[in-house]
C-alpha cells in the first residue's frame, strides 16, 4: 500500500499517476504522469487529489510528508482541475499558478489559493463559453520542483495561427518562462517545418536545442495522439525539463489523410449558402448523397463515401477538392477569376497556391471527356431550353416554378404504423427520386434566367456604368421567396400590435408552448408555418429542427418586428422605397447605355428589365428541394422513435447524430448507440462553439487565408462589397439567430447569414459578416431591403463588439468603428445612393 492510499489518496506522488486517473488527479497531473512513465524529463513532485478537495481540508501532514520525500525547497504549484487540459478545453491560465514557493506551511497556503482560483472571474467565464458545468468540475493541485530556468518558453508541435501540423513552433525566453506565458516579454519566435534543418539564429537557443526541442515534441505528440502545447525549461547544466503538455484545443479538424498525389486544397462549401455552423453526421451523410444523386441523373457514378472524391466533410463542414484543378494546365489560368462568389480572401488564397509548386501545372483536364458529355447530353439541353423559355416568358417561366413546389408539398411518406426500416427505404429511395426529379427541374430555368438576368448587365455596362448602379437595379426584386417570407412575418407583427405586451415580454420558447396548447390569439402563425414551416436557420442541414416543429424563432422575429416604431423605417416601406429607386435607375441606365452602345445597350436594357421579372428567383431552387426535405426529416425522426423503444437511442433526434447506413444496421440488431451519440454530439457542440473556419484548406491543416499578411486600416476592417448604401449605426454581433435581436437602426454583424437569419435584416441599418459570397441569401436579401452590406470581414465577429458604433460602406467595402459620431446613430444613409 502506497502513502497515497493509506492517507485515502489526498496525495498521490507524480510518478504513480496514470492519464486513466483524470478523476482523481485532473488533466494536466495525468499528463504529467504519463510523460513521466514514458520516460520524459519531468520535475518530481506530488499531486494533492480532488479527493482532498471534495473534503474541503487542506491535508497539510499528508503535504509535509511528500514535500518532505522530495527533498523540501523551491517548488512550483498548480492547479489540475478535471476539466483542465482536455482534448476540448485546455483552460490555459484561467486557473492560478504559484513559482517559487518554499516551506510546507507556504505550499499548503498556495494549495488553498489553487483551489480558490477554481471560481476566479477567468475561469467561470470560461466555463460558461465552453459550456461546461460547474457542479462536474473538482480541482488536484500538482506540486512541483522548481527548475532553476537559464532559458524557458512553449512548443507547439503545430502552428497553432495557421493550424500547419507540418511546423513545430517555439517561442523561448532567458529564464523562467512565465514571460512567454503572460506576455510580458516579447521572445524569440522559431518556427521549425518539417524536414528542414533549423536555421542558425542569434536568439536565446541554438541549432541543437531546438532540434531537441522539436524531437521532443514529436515524442510527446505520439504519446498523446494529438498535437501538443507544451511548457518546457532548460535548466544551468543544460538539461531539458518538461514541465507540462496539454492538447492543441484551437486546430480545425484535419482533411482526409493517406490520399494518392499530396496535398490537397479543399474550398469551404458552406459559407456561400451562408452555413458555417457544423452539420450533423445525418445531415453531412444526406449532403453527400444528394451530390452523388445528382450525379447519378447525370449518367455519373460518384462514391459519397470516398475520401478521394470532390466533396469532403471536415470539422462538420463541407469542402470542395479543387486540387485538380488547380494543377490543371488548361484550367488554372482562369481557376482564382472564377472565385468571385468565395470572396477576395479565398481567391487570393488560390492565387498563392497557384504558385506553390507542390500544385504545379500538368497536362490535361480534371475530368474525363466522357465525363463532360455525359453532363452536357443529359442536362445541357433542359437547362438552356429552360433558362431561354423563361427570358422569353418569365410570367410562365416562374408560373411552372410555383406549380412545381406545390408538387413538392404533396409529397408523403410513410404513414402511422410503418416500420424504421420501411421509412428509411423510402427516404433514401423514392423520396431522392422525387427531391430531384422533374420537379427540380421546372424551377431551374427560371432561377438560373435570374442569375443571368442579374450578373450580365454589370459586364455589358462596363465603361457606362459602375457596379455600384448596376446593384441598385437588383434593390426591393419582387419574385423572392425569403423576402416574401419576412414580410409575411412583418404582417403577422401588424396583427399582433393589439397584444404588443404579449409578443414582446413573453420569451419566444414560452410563446411557442403556448401556440402549441392553443392559447395564443390568431395572428397568422398557422398559415405562416404552412408557407414556410420547412425553413430554418442552417436548414440544409437535414438534423436541424424545422421552424414548423419549433416556431419559437419565428415569434423571437415577431418580437423584433413589434420594436419598430418608425413608419420609414417598417420593412414593407423600405422594401417600396428600394423597388423605386430600382425602377428609377433602370430607366436612367437603359437610355445611357442605348446612347452609348445601341445593340449592347440594347441587351442590357432587356436583361435588366428581365432581372426585374426572374432574378428575385434565385432563392427559389433551395426553397423547392428543402420541401420534401422536411418530410424526409420527419419520417427519420419517426424512425428516431422506433431506435428508442428498441432501447437503441437515447432520444428520437439522436438519429441525426448517426448516418443512414448506421440506422440500417441499428435498426437490423438493436445494438446500444448511445454512447456513440454521445461523443459525436459532444464534437458538435465543440464545432458548434467554433467561430472561424477556414476558406481554404491544405492537407496538413493550413488554413491558407491566416498565412497571408495583413494590413487592415487601423481604425476598421475592409471587406467585399455585397449591398451598396452607407449606414451609421450600433453594432449587434449576432453568432447564433436562434432568440436573437437587432434593435432598429442597429448593425447586424453574423458570421454568416443563410435564410434563417435574414428576419433580423428587418429592423437592422446594415449587415456585416464574416464570410460570405455576394450572391449568397443574405447580401441578396440585404439588396432588396436596401440596406447596405459587407461581407467577407475576417474574424468581424471577435473583433467588433456589440455596442460599437459603426459606419459601413457597401460599395467600397468598408467598417469603420467611430468613436466620436457627427450624425445620429442608427440612421440609414444614402441607401440606393
Amino acid at each position: 500500500m502506497t502513502n497515497a492510499e493509506a492517507d485515502g489518496s489526498a496525495v498521490v506522488d507524480l510518478h504513480e499517476i496514470r492519464r486513466d486517473m483524470g478523476g482523481l488527479v485532473g488533466g494536466k497531473a495525468g499528463n504529467l504522469g504519463e510523460m513521466a512513465a514514458a520516460g520524459e524529463q519531468v520535475p518530481p513532485g506530488f499531486c494533492v487529489t480532488t479527493a482532498a478537495y471534495v473534503a474541503g481540508e487542506v491535508p497539510a501532514d499528508a503535504i509535509v510528508s511528500a514535500y518532505e520525500r522530495m527533498g523540501g525547497g523551491p517548488v512550483a504549484v498548480r492547479s489540475s482541475a478535471t476539466a483542465e487540459d482536455l482534448p476540448d478545453a485546455s483552460f490555459a491560465g484561467q486557473q492560478d499558478t504559484y513559482l517559487n514557493i518554499e516551506g510546507a506551511e507556504a505550499v499548503a497556503d498556495a494549495v488553498r489559493r489553487c483551489w480558490d482560483s477554481l471560481d476566479n472571474e477567468r475561469a467561470v467565464a470560461y466555463r460558461d463559453a465552453n459550456t461546461i458545468d460547474r457542479a462536474d468540475v473538482r480541482m488536484a493541485v500538482i506540486v512541483q520542483r522548481m527548475v532553476d530556468a537559464d532559458t524557458a518558453g512553449v512548443l507547439f508541435t503545430a502552428d497553432p495561427v495557421t493550424g500547419t501540423r507540418t511546423r513545430t513552433v517555439v517561442d523561448a525566453v532567458r529564464g523562467l518562462g512565465t514571460a512567454v506565458v503572460d506576455g510580458s516579454t516579447e521572445p524569440d519566435h522559431y518556427a521549425l517545418d518539417e524536414g528542414a534543418a533549423p536555421d542558425d539564429t542569434e536568439g536565446c537557443l541554438t541549432t541543437a536545442q531546438l532540434e531537441e526541442l522539436r524531437s521532443a515534441g514529436r515524442r510527446l505528440q505520439d504519446l498523446f495522439d494529438a498535437p501538443q502545447d507544451v511548457e518546457w525549461a532548460r535548466d544551468a547544466d543544460g538539461v531539458l525539463w518538461l514541465l507540462q503538455a496539454r492538447p492543441i484545443t484551437t486546430l480545425f479538424p484535419l482533411p482526409p489523410q493517406n490520399l494518392p498525389d499530396l496535398p490537397r486544397l479543399y474550398l469551404e462549401a458552406g459559407h456561400i449558402q451562408g452555413m458555417l455552423r457544423p452539420f450533423t453526421p445525418m445531415g453531412m451523410a444526406m449532403m453527400q448523397e444528394v451530390w452523388s444523386r445528382w450525379c447519378k441523373t447525370a449518367g455519373i457514378t460518384v462514391d459519397p463515401h470516398d475520401p478521394d472524391g470532390l466533396m469532403a466533410g471536415i470539422g462538420g463542414r463541407l469542402y470542395i477538392d479543387i486540387s485538380s484543378f488547380v494543377r490543371s494546365k488548361p484550367m488554372r489560368r482562369r481557376l482564382a477569376a472564377g472565385l468571385d462568389v468565395y470572396g477576395p480572401r479565398v481567391q487570393e488564397a488560390v492565387t498563392r497556391m497557384l504558385r506553390d509548386p507542390r500544385f504545379a501545372p500538368r497536362p490535361g483536364l480534371p475530368f474525363s471527356v466522357r465525363t463532360a458529355f455525359s453532363l452536357s447530353v443529359s442536362l445541357l439541353p433542359g437547362f438552356l431550353a429552360g433558362i431561354g423559355w423563361s427570358l422569353a416568358r418569365p410570367d410562365s417561366g416562374r408560373a411552372k416554378a410555383l406549380s412545381a413546389v406545390e408538387s413538392l408539398r404533396r409529397l408523403q411518406g410513410p404513414g402511422d404504423g410503418a416500420a424504421a426500416r420501411e421509412r428509411l427505404d423510402w427516404i433514401t429511395g423514392s423520396a431522392f427520386d422525387t427531391m430531384l426529379g422533374t420537379a427540380i427541374t421546372e424551377v431551374i430555368g427560371p432561377v438560373f434566367a435570374g442569375i443571368l438576368a442579374g450578373t450580365a448587365p454589370a459586364s455589358l455596362l462596363k465603361g457606362i456604368a459602375s457596379k455600384q448602379e448596376t446593384d441598385i437595379v437588383l434593390g426591393g426584386m419582387p419574385h423572392n421567396v425569403t423576402t416574401e417570407m419576412n414580410l409575411a412575418l412583418w404582417r403577422i407583427a401588424e396583427r399582433a400590435r393589439p397584444h404588443g405586451a404579449l409578443f414582446t415580454d413573453t420569451s419566444p420558447d414560452e410563446l411557442a408552448e403556448r401556440y402549441r396548447r392553443g392559447e395564443l390569439p390568431d395572428v397568422g402563425i398557422d398559415a405562416f408555418l404552412d408557407n414556410y414551416g420547412h425553413r430554418a436557420a442552417a436548414e440544409v442541414d437535414i438534423g436541424v429542427p424545422r421552424w414548423r416543429e419549433d416556431p419559437s424563432p419565428v415569434f423571437g422575429a415577431v418580437a423584433n418586428y413589434l420594436r419598430l416604431q418608425d413608419p420609414e423605417q417598417a420593412p414593407d416601406r423600405r422594401f417600396e422605397q428600394a423597388a423605386a429607386a430600382a425602377e428609377t435607375k433602370l430607366e436612367e441606365l437603359s437610355a445611357r447605355a442605348v446612347r452609348a452602345r445601341p445593340v449592347r445597350g440594347r441587351v442590357a436594357a432587356f436583361l435588366m428589365r428581365r432581372s426585374r421579372s426572374l432574378t428575385g428567383m434565385r432563392e427559389y431552387a433551395k426553397f423547392a428541394w428543402l420541401v420534401p426535405y422536411a418530410e424526409m426529416r420527419r419520417q427519420l425522426v419517426l424512425a428516431g422513435a422506433d431506435l428508442v423503444a428498441a432501447g437503441v437511442l437515447e432520444a428520437s433526434e439522436d438519429i441525426m447524430f448517426l448516418e443512414p447506413d448506421e440506422v440500417r444496421a441499428a435498426i437490423r440488431d438493436h445494438a446500444d448507440r448511445r454512447a456513440l451519440v454521445a461523443e459525436r454530439r459532444r464534437l458538435h457542440a465543440r464545432e458548434v462553439r467554433r467561430r472561424s473556419v477556414p476558406g481554404a484548406l491544405l492537407t496538413d491543416g493550413t488554413d491558407i487565408e491566416a498565412t497571408a499578411p495583413t494590413a487592415a486600416p487601423e481604425d476598421g476592417f475592409t471587406g467585399m462589397p455585397a449591398a451598396p448604401g452607407r449606414a451609421e449605426g450600433r453594432a449587434r454581433v449576432v453568432v447564433d439567430p436562434a432568440g436573437a435581436h437587432v434593435e432598429p437602426g442597429e448593425i447586424l454583424v453574423a458570421p454568416t447569414t443563410d435564410p434563417g437569419w435574414t428576419p433580423l435584416f428587418m429592423t437592422a441599418a446594415g449587415l456585416v459578416s464574416d464570410t460570405g459570397s455576394p450572391i449568397a441569401h443574405g447580401p441578396t436579401v440585404a439588396r432588396e431591403y436596401g440596406i447596405p452590406a459587407v461581407i467577407c470581414v475576417r474574424d468581424a465577429t471577435t473583433a467588433i463588439r456589440t455596442g460599437d458604433l459603426l459606419r459601413i460602406d457597401g460599395a467600397a467595402g468598408t467598417v469603420e468603428i467611430v468613436p466620436d459620431p457627427d450624425t445620429e446613430p442608427g440612421r440609414v444613409r444614402d441607401a440606393a445612393a
